[in-house]
């Protein structure tokens, strides 16, 4: 028993080593010198206002979102066990050492916001060394036992509807319960049906309770604006309608118009830059912003593109995904100097 007690107290240990190293790396030796910045010339209210280290800091929470569309595309031609767990870890904190870097840049990041990034780094990187240290062992033996069982037809169905759904809502919103009594329901065809229905069982339940947990403190401090304000130039005030949400609010020049924000917005502005007269001017009282594109891994970029990060697209081998800094005048004419295709453009 002492024995037993010894080793569980040494990964214990090696755990909290794990995930306090990346933190403790993050904070002494990934930082940026502030630089001054320029005041907002056009969306100059306070209440349309977004700091612009926001860019940068947003994007951990968007990296794991891609690391589960990227476990849905494993699913549709391999088992959980063939997904790269440790490479979607790495991905995390290496881009966010980078991030930081150039967030300091524009100000040191708030208490609150480092401990969010910390806080969801932590969350994910233990998830994926549990189910990594699960799918590698007793997942991968059962796999042998079944090609497809119903229940890895119903993770799969699950998989794919999460990712989507990560896009554009919170993942505390998502209905586990649901997709619990949908594995449940299925039949079941011998041992990894069983193997499946029990660790996805106790996995989707413990998400769908830790989620409750986080809707109500998300609740308590109120949700994030889902419309911006945006300074543009180059397009008359009656063609603006031609992009889906968006609205002019002042005619003058540059056009001040409201737009949706998230997925929709990046969407909006790569229609938006295909026409090189028109520009964006400002974005949310900024000048600075970041963007991700997809590419071949060993595609190179001119010298004039400010790649911050570079790290593998996990579920998708043929992929690299690039982290991006850019003027925001700079959206429509970087993007086809680039051997790149947008993924993203990061609104604070």
């Amino acid at each position: 028993m002492k024995r037993f007690l010894k080793w569980l107290g040494l990964a214990l240990l090696a755990l909290v080593l794990l995930i306090a190293g990346p933190i403790a790396y993050t904070e002494t030796m990934c930082r940026g010198t502030p630089l001054e910045q320029a005041e907002a010339r056009y969306i100059t209210d306070p209440n349309w206002q977004r700091a612009e280290a926001r860019t940068y800091l947003t994007y951990p929470e968007w990296h794991i979102v891609y690391a589960y569309e990227g476990y849905a595309e494993v699913l549709k031609r391999a088992d959980p066990h063939d997904f790269p767990y440790l490479q979607a870890i790495t991905g995390f904190w290496s881009s966010l050492c980078a991030l930081t870097e150039k967030a300091d840049e524009l100000g040191p990041a708030g208490t609150d916001t480092k401990l969010t990034i910390y806080t969801i780094g932590a969350s994910f990187t233990l998830e994926m060394l549990f189910k990594a240290a699960y799918e590698e062992t007793i997942g991968r033996v059962a796999s042998w036992t079944s090609d497809t069982s119903p229940q890895d037809k119903v993770e799969m169905a699950m998989a794919a509807d999460y990712a989507i759904f990560l896009q554009e809502i919170p993942w505390y919103k998502y209905d586990f319960d649901a997709w619990h009594t949908k594995l449940m329901a299925a039949p079941t065809e011998g041992l990894r049906s069983y193997e499946r229905r029990i660790a996805l069982g106790i996995e989707w339940k413990a998400k769908a309770a830790y989620a409750r947990v986080i809707a109500k403190a998300a609740g308590a401090v109120g949700v994030d604006e889902l419309r911006m304000r945006v300074a543009v130039s180059g397009i008359a005030p009656k063609d603006i309608e031609r992009y889906d949400g968006w609205r002019v609010i002042d005619d003058t020049n540059p056009l001040l118009i409201e737009v949706p924000r998230y997925r929709p917005f990046t969407k909006a502005a790569r229609d938006f830059s295909q026409k090189s007269e028109q520009k964006f001017v400002e974005i949310a009282g900024n000048d600075d912003i970041l963007i991700s594109v997809i590419h071949h891994p060993h595609s190179e970029f001119i010298p004039e593109i400010n790649v911050l990060s570079t790290t593998a697209r996990v579920g998708f081998p043929d992929d690299a995904r690039s982290l991006i800094a850019l003027k925001v005048s700079d959206l429509g004419s970087a993007l086809p100097m680039m051997p790149a295709a947008l993924e993203h453009i990061y609104d604070y």
